[in-house]
Parts: structure tokens; C-alpha cells; sequence
């Protein structure tokens, strides 16, 4: 089993959430997505620590951070692998073939959805449109886009990041 590097204090990111809060003057409320982007971008996820240190420093309660962070898809609540493979799993996708690569990626990978390999390398999640319909299905591998997907092309970016 993986494990994954221990996090540096939240307070390594006191400044730029002051530069973050400031960009709203009337409410910092207003910043909490910005602030959660950020805690996400730093430690890969937000995490129920991170969820009460960014309410203090916002003036709200956690649970206001947590319906955010449970709302939006793009939050995550738990690590991911250091390969996330996001598979669009809309109309057009699922009619193309989108369900299909879905459970060849799965099978290939010996994992279940929303679950991370052994070794930490790959997480398979679904997501909802990616805004390609004409090129389904679709996945991003982390931040990159790829289109017109079938179980080889799948196999060979699986294989690229290995």
C-alpha cells in the first residue's frame, strides 16, 4: 500500500490567502472557492483539517466550507493518484463508447471507480462533460485532453505514464 507525503502546516499559506481574502473587501464569504482551490492545488485534496483552518481564516463555520467541497465535482475529499484519469461519462461519451473504455480502464488498472492503484499511480473517476461532444468520449489524464478514445489509444497513455 502507498502512502502519501505528509503536508506542511496549513500556515505556509497564510499569505496568499490574505491576497486571496483582500480581492474582496465587502465579504471574505466571497473567498472561499478561490481558498479551497488553493488548499486543493497545494496538498492534492481538502481534507477535514484543511476544511476547519480555511473556516477560521474565512470567519465561517466548516460546514459552509464543506458544502462547497461536497457540491462541486472539481473538490476532492481524499488523495488521488499521481495519475488521475477522468473518463466524461455524459449522452454523448456513453454513446460513443464511453461506458465501454470505462470498464476496460478499470479492468486494465485492477481498480474500481473513485479508486487509487496499489502503488498510488492511477485514480479512475467519472466526470461530467468535458465539452467535446463531437470527439467522444473523452477523458483528461490529469490536466491534459484527449479525444476520440478507444480502449487502445486508453492503453497506450496508461502505458505512457507508467
Amino acid at each position: 500500500m502507498f502512502t502519501f507525503m505528509s503536508m506542511p502546516p496549513f500556515s505556509t499559506l497564510d499569505g496568499q490567502v490574505a491576497e486571496i481574502v483582500a480581492r474582496y473587501p465587502v465579504s471574505k464569504r466571497s473567498a472561499a472557492m478561490p481558498v479551497l482551490h488553493l488548499i486543493q492545488e497545494t496538498y492534492g485534496f481538502i481534507s477535514g483539517e484543511s476544511i476547519e483552518w480555511a473556516a477560521n481564516k474565512l470567519e465561517l463555520q466548516p460546514i459552509n466550507l464543506l458544502e462547497l467541497v461536497t457540491f462541486y465535482p472539481m473538490y476532492r475529499q481524499k488523495p488521488v493518484g499521481k495519475y488521475h484519469i477522468k473518463l466524461c461519462r455524459t449522452l454523448s461519451c456513453a454513446l460513443n463508447g464511453g461506458e465501454a473504455l470505462c470498464e476496460h480502464v478499470l479492468k486494465k488498472l485492477n481498480v474500481k471507480l473513485n479508486e487509487t492503484t496499489p502503488d498510488g499511480r492511477f485514480t479512475v473517476s467519472h466526470v461530467e462533460c468535458i465539452a467535446s461532444c463531437g470527439t467522444a468520449p473523452v477523458a483528461q489524464v490529469n490536466e491534459d485532453f484527449h479525444e476520440g478514445l478507444t480502449p487502445q489509444k486508453m492503453d497506450e497513455l496508461i502505458a505512457k505514464s507508467v
